[in-house]
Order: C-alpha cells, then structure tokens, then sequence
C-alpha cells in the first residue's frame, strides 16, 4: 500500500503541477498579447501624430505601465516594433520603415532576455521555465461607409423612389428612416446601432426591395466631425503651430491641404458677391491655387456665382453664410464656411460638386462648415465630399450622384428619385481620418 501511495502520489503531483503551470503560462501569454496589443495600437496611431521612433517609445511606454520592467523584465525593446505593410493578397505583413499603414509588435518571456517564465511543481519534472512570445499586428484602413456614402450622427431620412448602388452606405447612430420604393443593389449597406429602430412605412420590406439583405447593426466612431475645427483653422493658419489650433491633442491627425495650392498664404478680401474670374485676379493676378479668406460686405453673406466659369483650383472660407447661385459648378476646390447657422453654404438649384468625369482622377470638391447645408433642388455631386456639423438637406439630380460622401453632425433629409452610383476612385482630396484594426 505505501508503494501503491506513493506511485499515486508522484502521479497526482505530475497531473498537479502541469494543470498550475501550464494555467500560469496560458495567463502569462494572454497578459504578453494584451500588451502587444495595446502598444501596436499606440505605435500606429501616434506615427500619425510623430515619426516613426517617437511612435515607438509611446508604444514602449504603454508595454511598461502593462508589464514594468522592475517586475516582468525586458519584454519589449525598439527592435521589436516595425513598420510595414499588409500584402493586400496574403495578409502577410512586411517590414517598410517609415511607413503609416501597418506596424507589427512583438513581446517575449525568454531565457535570452533574463525573463523566462518560472514553473512552480513542473520543476520536479526538470522544467524550470517556459519562453513565451507573442505578436500583433495592427492597420490602418478608412471605412467604406465613410469614402462614398450617407453617415450621420442623427437620424438619416431617404424619401422614395431611391436606387442605391451596390457598395453604398447609408448609415445612422439614431436611426434611417425610408419611405416606399427604394431599391437597395446586393452589396449595400444600410446600418444603425438597433435594427428595431429602422422607421418605415406601412409596407415595410415589400416597397423596399433589397433592403433586408442591407441592413446590419453597427455604431461608428464619425472621427472626421471632431477635426473640423481644426481642418479650418489649417486652411487659414496653414504654417501654425500645432500648440495653436482649436484642438491641439489630435492637431497633428489634420489631413492634408490639397496639392493644387502653389502658395499656402491666405489673400484676404471682402464681397457681397463674387465669381471666379473676380477671384482668380486678386493678388495681381495669382488668385488661383490660392486660399481666399473672404469677409462679407454688410454681413448679409457671401454670394458665388460659378454658373458662367466653374469655380476651381481654391479654397474659400468665410465667417458667413455661403450661396452658390443657380448653375454653379465647383471642381476641384474647397468651400469652407464658418457660420453655425442652418443655411451655412446653400444653393437654389442646379450646384454641381464635382467633375462629371466618369469617376476620374482629380476634379473632386468639398464643401465644409460648422453649421448647416441645403440645397432644395436639383444638387449634383460626383467624386466630391460635403462635411457639416450640423444638418444636410439635399434635393439630387437624379442621375447626378456619383462618388459622394455626405458626413453630418446632424441630420440627413434626402427626398425622390435619385441614383446613388459608385465611384471607389477619383475622390482623393476628400477629407479622411485613418482608423485602425488588429489584423493578426
């Protein structure tokens, strides 16, 4: 019996220590990965802010409030974050300094490193320790509602008669409201953050065909709404210090100014009305490829009136209320108003955003404000952006939508008959955020 008690204790001693041990290095990896995690997030998120080795000690920075070297040891160094790229074919990711688009992290308990994790009963097995190494990596991408599509902090309201192209958006954090007859292509996407909230007639489904298959539930982070402070002050201030902009934490997230300007000093004036050969001759004749920081005469607004030459190849921004006059066309430009008001940049009918180019490079606009747009009839958009903290109400052409991306703070009031086509190229000066996601 004593043998017997023996034998069964050395088995149960072996069975204990492994399920200890082993539990402890399942723990162990799952706190490495939580960091690796955590600092491939900081590393590409802050190389959008600074370069690549600043980016770098914000990541080991992160690592070490996880797991301080005074206790963990050195579970991450330098050398252990790269900057790549994610093969778009394989997933593989791969080392290309300086890069923005993806970043691979590695952390480590090893021998090598003096940090092995110790075993506790596995020691009377002549194991002494475990090395654990574990990887993340993360990616930057844009989300596809936010490149063409309907997104809108409040409600989005579609009216009827509507086509919607496969890859289309149309989404809400409240909630979308469509009337009857609207025809959603396979391949769009119609979400909100509770389905049970989709507010539709009487008919339901039947009058809105593909809308089922559309529908997802999904919340989104409008990023892009939070930087347009910041986007018009870099428009007037386009050599400021970051320090110096409305919301200096994310300041350096800025997108880019559009490349067509040839001299980033602003030329200040005052109008009532304007059109563009008035504003291609200011500055002796070099108004073009210029910022135009415009002040309204009496402050009744600011009048553009692009319907005999299209307006383009400028920024324009204004403390005031913005009117294109009927037939205006805007191609690659950007309209910026200051006002808060409902009516911030408007037009009575027939304003063209965009070149009507059959989705080509270049020619896109975008037409920004901290306040509201309505356009009451007959507004095409092609390859171009409307940016609005506040509500968009639109009234489209109806085979005048192609390659439109309309972001509110607000509210979304489209009415009948129009056709949402599909770009998926030549909207490269519309305003983005990157976002990020773990990719493996």
């Amino acid at each position: 019996m004593t043998v017997v008690g023996l034998f069964s204790f050395i088995a149960m001693a072996a069975m204990g220590s492994f399920a200890l041990d082993v539990s402890n290095a399942y723990a162990s990896r799952t706190h490495l990965q939580t960091a690796a995690d955590q600092a491939a997030h900081a590393a590409l998120y802050n190389r959008y802010l600074m370069d690549e080795q600043s980016a770098k000690v914000e990541a080991l920075a992160v690592v070490n409030a996880t797991l301080p070297s005074t206790v963990y040891g050195q579970t991450i160094t330098a050398e252990d974050i790269e900057f790549g790229e994610l093969d778009d074919t394989t997933g593989q990711f791969i080392a290309v300094p300086d890069s923005l688009n993806a970043v691979r992290v590695q952390t480590t308990f090893s021998k090598a490193r003096g940090n092995a994790l110790s075993t506790y009963l596995m020691k009377l097995l002549g194991v002494d320790e475990f090395d654990i190494t574990t990887l993340a990596v993360y990616s930057s991408y844009q989300p596809g509602c936010l490149s063409e599509g309907f997104v809108s902090e409040g409600v989005v309201d579609i009216q009827s008669n509507n086509t919607f192209s496969s890859g289309f958006c149309v989404h809400s954090n409240t909630n979308v409201s469509l009337s009857s007859n609207n025809t959603f292509e396979p391949g769009t996407i119609v979400s909100m953050p509770d389905l049970a909230d989709l507010d539709l007639p009487r008919s339901g489904f039947k009058t809105n065909d593909g809308l089922e298959t559309a529908l997802r539930s999904a919340t989104m982070n409008i990023r892009i709404l939070g930087r347009i402070d910041n986007i018009i002050y870099q428009h007037e201030n386009p050599t400021a210090s970051y320090g110096s902009y409305p919301d200096p934490a994310i300041a350096a997230d800025t997108p880019a100014l559009p490349d067509y300007l040839i001299n980033t000093t602003p030329i200040r004036s005052r109008f009532k009305k304007v059109t563009p050969a008035e504003i291609y001759a200011l500055d002796d004749n070099s108004g073009q490829g210029r910022v135009h920081v415009i002040n309204c005469q009496g402050g009744s607004g600011l009048t553009i009136d692009a319907s005999a030459q299209p307006l383009s190849d400028v920024v324009i921004i204004s403390p005031c209320e913005i009117k294109f006059s009927s037939g205006s066309v805007i191609e690659n430009a950007r309209i910026i108003s200051k006002s808060s008001s409902a009516d911030s940049i408007s037009s009575p009918s027939g304003l063209r955003v965009g070149r009507n180019d059959n989705c080509a490079e270049g020619g896109g606009a975008q037409l920004i404000t901290v306040g509201g747009m309505r356009f009451p009839s007959d507004l095409q958009i092609y390859g171009s952006q409307l940016l609005a903290k506040g509500d968009i109400s639109f009234a489209a052409n109806a085979s005048g939508v192609q390659g439109a991306s309309l972001i509110s703070g607000g509210e979304i009031s489209g009415t009948s008959n129009m056709n949402m086509g599909l770009c998926l190229q030549g909207m490269e000066d519309n305003l983005t955020i990157s976002y990020f996601r773990l990719a493996g």
